[in-house]
């Protein structure tokens, strides 16, 4: 094959456009070179040989070069140099700290089990005795706690330590997946930090929520209350859901149609009262919000109101008396209730 015939290098066609940086530099660099080795004198004895740069003294005196492991990137060769001793030795004796540890302690996945070890270690049963030992050492304040009255908890500075804690704890491991780490709640779900409750803040209210939840089908003394779907049910058509939602919002003094307010507020009387009362303040003793206070719960919002007054919501608290003991609800409630939202 003619010197014509062979394919031109990608990297260095001057007529790819993109090359003609890399050509120019190395055409620079080639007439530098050349003007260097220009100016060298010439010298009468030659330079002595530079020893290699990369040399390992061996037994006997003799210089071992360091071979390559064959790895290059971007020009720098990777040299096949021998790791540490004292790395290696470390490194060894991880392992064999390891294989010790595996035989000595459980370590092994099974089916069902994993090994013991010869020493015979459960951490399940030292995890079960540890707290067995806290709760014989809280019993006598667990005791108290279930059993003073609810009203006499806050003027016991060692009850309210100890149920503040623990209610902490417990609110961490069962509440925080709703109502969020930091009880600020979320749509759907209460803000437990304010003073705007659906069932009453106090203590004894806090208490009775907790025991009995809220709409739970499977406690029949749970607090209880719901919203007709107006606009499922038929009893309201279009129209009259979009005067009474910009009544609704008229409460609130959030944006709405004055018109569409003013012929709400006969739907919202006939219709609407009797739960969340003539000022739309709300009925704690049926669950029935404020509307007149701007805080909602899933929305203020036009469409949201619309969709609740069509749709009627329904939201369910679990009953926690068969979850947590007494002593650990008045806790919880304790806890809610000091966070500041309480009355």
């Amino acid at each position: 094959m003619a010197d014509n015939d062979k394919p031109v290098d990608p990297h260095i066609d001057p007529a790819d456009p993109d090359n003609r940086i890399s050509l120019e530099r190395r055409a620079a660099d080639s007439e530098h070179a050349a003007k260097i080795a220009g100016e060298i004198p010439e010298r009468r004895q030659p330079d002595a040989p530079a020893a290699p740069r990369l040399r390992k003294p061996a037994r006997g005196g003799l210089v071992k070069e360091i071979g390559s492991t064959g790895h290059e990137w971007d020009g720098i060769t990777e040299y096949d140099n021998p790791m540490p001793r004292w790395w290696l030795w470390t490194f060894y004796a991880t392992i064999v700290w390891s294989i010790g540890y595996m035989i000595a302690y459980p370590a092994i996945p099974l089916v069902d089990r994993a090994t013991k070890g010869f020493l015979g270690t459960d951490y399940r049963q030292e995890v079960a005795a540890e707290i067995e030992r806290f709760d014989q050492a809280n019993a006598a304040i667990q005791t108290r706690l279930a059993e003073v009255d609810l009203d006499a908890i806050p003027n016991d500075p060692d009850l309210v330590n100890y149920a503040t804690n623990a209610g902490g704890a417990i609110y961490r491991t069962w509440c925080a997946q709703c109502h969020g780490s930091g009880a600020g709640g979320a749509r759907g779900y209460p803000n437990l930090l304010d003073n705007d409750w659906l069932w009453g803040g106090t203590l004894e209210d806090i208490h009775l929520t907790l025991q009995h939840g809220i709409r739970d089908p499977q406690d029949p003394d749970t607090r209880y209350s719901q919203m007709p779907a107006f606009g499922t049910d038929g009893i309201l058509d279009r129209p009259q859901i979009a005067r009474v939602v910009n009544y609704v919002l008229s409460l609130s003094e959030q944006p709405h149609d004055a018109a569409l307010a003013a012929e709400g507020a006969q739907v919202y009387a006939d219709n609407c009262a009797a739960c969340h009362m003539e000022d739309g303040s709300g009925d704690r003793s049926q669950g029935a919000p404020n509307l007149a206070d701007a805080i909602t719960l899933y929305g203020d919002d036009y469409a949201t109101l619309t969709r609740i007054v069509t749709e009627g919501p329904y939201g369910v608290m679990p009953a926690w008396n068969t979850r947590l003991s007494e002593a650990e609800i008045r806790a919880v409630a304790t806890y809610l209730h000091g966070l500041g939202g309480g009355e």
